[in-house]
């Protein structure tokens, strides 16, 4: 979700990688699965696609603060984490705020973890808050503080997934991994295999293909990574894409087809009103504002019906998202 803007030098395709055509093959909902003759011309390596692609992103990248070098891998790291199903016009001033507090992993991890979900603020999804704080605290321990570059040393901090290892990996010291958020997804689906969505799931079809399209010098795959993220979120977006603005609309394999209609299970809508999650904010944000504990009496005001009420209190209790004391008394966690 994020991505270095600063330009690299070309390198040489992959010579060994495997033909493109053969992880698209397998691809489900590929045309040469359905039957329909694939007309995107996409060679071994995925090359038709990088110069476009990249030099549309050295022209169009969004100057965002994660993506500066100033930033750091820690800067990565942190946008990496908010960034998870939150735009970024929401998460650029807590990204700000928090770094100006915690600039350094080790400042984080000096802070009770009740800290780190008090600036998550309204972001959503709080338990990305404690699992950052885990992170720093695991990189302040084992690395010096210093966020390691080593892509499965990244792996085995807590909280951190294959997607994030393989984004801080690319994004802050420029390597070569197969970057796969929803909007590289996207991107792959139509231009390579003609779907107009991906699967609802990341599909082990779906790695093999990126790997393929991956070019074989490091500077240039993080390169093509970051802007292929960076298309995703600006011009092949979910609704109403910009096939106009797209540079490689005429080798797009979904646009040539005729933009089939998604003929896949039905996409996850997210809903928010009236559900648990609604009921989870609004009683930390009692919390979060309170800098102290908070009696019953003041949780059970936020919410009218006592059964989702008590179950969403529940659930932020087993997440380790609230602390409950003595007294029917509730706080922010401590450790």
């Amino acid at each position: 979700m994020t991505a270095p803007t600063k330009p690299s030098n070309n390198g040489p395709s992959d010579p060994t990688a495997a033909p493109a055509s053969a992880a698209v093959s397998a691809y489900p909902g590929h045309p040469a699965v359905s039957g329909t003759p694939a007309t995107a011309d996409v060679s071994a390596s995925g090359v038709p696609l990088h110069a476009p692609v990249i030099g549309w992103f050295d022209e169009h990248a969004r100057d965002l603060p994660w993506r500066r070098p100033e930033a750091g891998a820690w800067g990565v790291m942190v946008s990496e984490f908010m960034l998870q199903q939150t735009p970024v016009s929401r998460v650029l001033p807590v990204y700000e705020q928090w770094l100006a507090r915690w600039p350094r992993p080790a400042d984080l991890a000096a802070e009770a973890p009740g800290e780190a979900v008090r600036a998550w603020g309204r972001l959503g999804y709080p338990r990305r808050a404690l699992r950052l704080h885990g992170a720093a605290a695991a990189i302040t321990e084992r690395h010096g503080g210093d966020v390691p570059a080593d892509h499965a040393q990244l792996l085995a901090l807590p909280g951190i997934g294959e997607y994030t290892a393989a984004a801080v990996a690319s994004f802050a010291y420029g390597q070569r991994h197969a970057v796969l958020d929803t909007n590289v997804r996207r991107v792959f689906a139509r231009a390579v295999t003609g779907a107009q969505y991906p699967p609802n799931a990341t599909t082990a079809a779906e790695r093999k293909l990126a790997r393929a399209l991956l070019p074989d010098d490091e500077a240039r795959a993080a390169r093509w990574a970051a802007a292929s993220m960076e298309l995703g979120a600006l011009v092949c977006t979910a609704k109403n894409e910009s096939c106009h603005r797209c540079p490689i609309a005429a080798q797009c394999a979904w646009r040539l087809a005729g933009k089939p209609a998604h003929d896949g299970p039905p996409r996850r809508g997210q809903t928010y009103a009236g559900t648990d999650r609604q009921v989870r904010g609004r009683l930390l944000a009692v919390l979060r504002d309170a800098h102290g504990a908070v009696p019953q009496a003041a949780l059970d005001q936020v919410w009218h019906e006592p059964v989702q009420r008590a179950r969403a209190l529940d659930g932020l209790v087993a997440d380790g998202l609230v602390e409950p004391l003595a007294d029917g008394m509730y706080r922010l966690p401590l450790s």
